[in-house]
């Protein structure tokens, strides 16, 4: 059965503006039990070259028969697996051995899932260049004023403050339950992002405090060495191409995350250990494509073709919950290309790291703009955050106009993809660079967040100073005393990152307890008539205080400046 639906973006674009149809919306939008789903972008006119096909399977509804004679159990692989979440004991049962055994028992795999997370810390580690010899006592006295700066950081302003209101309101109705499915934010970035520390620290802060929602999107496979998510383990045989990274000049055919894996050859493969009731395969449809046998902790769920007009393609799989490990396998010598994944749980937040290794701002604009564009409409993030400027401040072509225009086209390509969506700008760190005088701040760190200032304000974004919350111009030495930074001068240790991650978060949600209070004054002033089915309002909430679960939303004019007065 083939169905039309409405992308999910323009279901969260109501729930923005307060339409009072919004669980009818969503649930009309997403169907458990289709086979085939072939939605289509309301601007598909504008996407001549780019065809998205999506397949949905469920597995309770998939007949043990049906499967084919050749799709056994997968052989056995020699993975080169990605840093991060630790790998499964074999001493104990982390993963379901099929679907119809987590049936018989459904709280099996919890205790497996919390001593994952409790691991997590234990591999955080990472090899670094060793740092100046310094005292204890010159330690101790650059981490209290590494501390001090970054507490003080908090009466430093978020920039245009009021435009995070979209993403609050979206925040606020998960919260209420009146929003379905995960709330996603997707993190871009340079080496800052990639290496998952800061990023880390934001996820289990957003999860901790809104619940988790799952992994969401990561790269499909090991796309380089030392590839990580401290969510999520991934690997990859060798016989995959990586395309997108710094470098390598390429088609811009990456996909949601910019780093796609290619291979012509049979028996290729890639899986992905994951906590989540949901899957979710990115890959390129393309002409003469080969196909691929997807597996569920070594069960066959899909032979699954890649062939078809060149776009972005899509598949759906809904499972149990638990530990999962998803394996794919080509399957002929024809051409396949994975993107990337993604896991999910019913509900809560995903935090999606979508960093390279030397990357630019300017990277994103090589992409192929439709496909990201069907990757960025099908991933409906709530927040999407830019954090570049460290590479660019090494360059010197670069001048503030030239800057200025290049990043205010890249938060356009993004609005235009997700514009229910609020996009967050995080400026650069303070950076040092060698010269004969030794260790000297960098000058062109100045123009670059100048540069990322004026285009976010311009263009109604948040703007986040990390040099300026991490102690100004030249902070970066105190940093790297206080062990919290590397001995490049660029780069942060494990501690440092999860400092400033801290930071993002302290900041961001001191804004949303302002949207909160500013919410509910402005709400407790609207008249609102209450239908016999709303009056018993849940406990502890009244009806006046609520206006938002009718359909009323208070309008965000009268929210922003108590917010933007309150960020000063």
């Amino acid at each position: 059965m083939t169905t039309h639906c409405k992308p999910r973006w323009l279901a969260r674009s109501a729930n923005v503006l307060g339409a009072a149809c919004l669980s009818a919306a969503l649930l009309g939008a997403s169907s458990s039990d289709t086979t085939t789903v072939a939605p289509k972008s309301p601007d598909a006119s504008a996407l001549p070259s780019s065809k998205k096909t999506s397949v949905t399977k469920t597995a309770a509804t998939k007949p043990a028969a049906a499967k084919p004679a050749t799709a056994a159990k997968p052989l056995k692989k020699h993975y080169r697996s990605s840093t991060g979440r630790p790998a499964p004991s074999t001493k104990s049962k982390t993963a379901q051995a099929s679907p119809s055994q987590a049936a018989a028992s459904p709280g099996a795999t919890t205790p497996a899932k919390t001593g994952v997370k409790a691991k997590l810390a234990a591999v955080r580690r990472r090899v670094i260049p060793r740092g100046p010899s310094v005292s204890a006592a010159t330690r101790a006295e650059a981490h209290e004023g590494v501390f001090q700066k970054v507490s003080n950081g908090a009466d430093l302003p978020v920039e245009n403050a009021g435009a995070l209101i979209p993403f609050f309101e979206q925040l606020y109705r998960h919260q209420k339950g009146e929003m379905t499915g995960p709330l996603r934010i997707l993190h871009y970035g340079d080496s800052h992002v990639a290496a998952d520390e800061l990023t880390g620290d934001l996820r289990e802060r957003f999860q901790g405090k809104f619940g988790d929602g799952g992994s969401g999107y990561s790269l499909a496979g090991r796309p380089w060495n030392g590839y990580r998510r401290f969510d999520v383990r991934t690997g990859s045989t060798r016989g995959w191409h990586t395309d997108g990274l710094v470098g390598r000049a390429g088609d811009g055919l990456y996909g949601l995350g910019g780093v796609s894996m290619s291979t012509k050859t049979p028996h290729e493969a890639a899986y992905l250990l994951a906590d989540c009731q949901d899957f979710e395969l990115f890959y390129l449809q393309q002409p003469d494509g080969g196909a691929v046998q997807i597996y569920d902790n070594g069960v066959p769920v899909e032979r699954l073709s890649t062939a078809g007009e060149l776009g972005a393609g899509y598949f759906h799989y809904d499972t149990l919950p638990g530990t999962h490990r998803f394996e794919v396998e080509t399957l002929d010598r024809a051409p396949v290309r994975l993107f990337g994944w993604v896991a999910e749980n019913a509900t809560g937040v995903t935090y999606e790291t979508l960093g390279i290794n030397g990357a630019q701002a300017s990277i994103i604009l090589n992409w192929d703009p439709a496909i990201l564009r069907s990757n960025v409409e099908r991933r409906d993030p709530a927040l999407i955050v830019l954090a570049y400027g460290t590479n660019e401040a090494g360059r010197k072509d670069w001048t503030l106009e030239s800057y200025r225009a290049m990043y205010s086209q890249l938060i356009a390509r993004f609005r235009e993809a997700a514009p229910a969506a609020t996009i967050l700008v995080v400026g650069p760190p303070d950076r040092y660079v060698h010269t004969r005088k030794g260790w000297q701040p960098m000058d062109n760190i100045d123009m670059i967040v100048e540069a990322q200032r004026q285009a976010a304000v311009a263009a109604g974004c948040p703007f986040w100073d990390m040099r300026a919350k991490m102690g100004g111009k030249g902070s970066m030495q105190e940093w790297l005393y206080a062990g919290m930074a590397q001995n490049d001068h660029v780069h942060f240790t494990g501690p440092g990152y999860r400092m400033l991650g801290d930071a993002i978060f302290r900041d961001v949600m001191s804004q949303y307890d302002v949207f909160l209070k500013a919410r509910d004054s402005i709400a407790g002033a609207l008249p609102v008539a209450i239908p016999a089915a709303h009056a018993a309002p849940a406990s502890g909430l009244t009806a006046t205080s609520t206006p938002d679960s009718l359909g009323s939303t208070p309008p965000p004019h009268e929210i922003g400046p108590a917010i933007a007065g309150a960020s000063h």
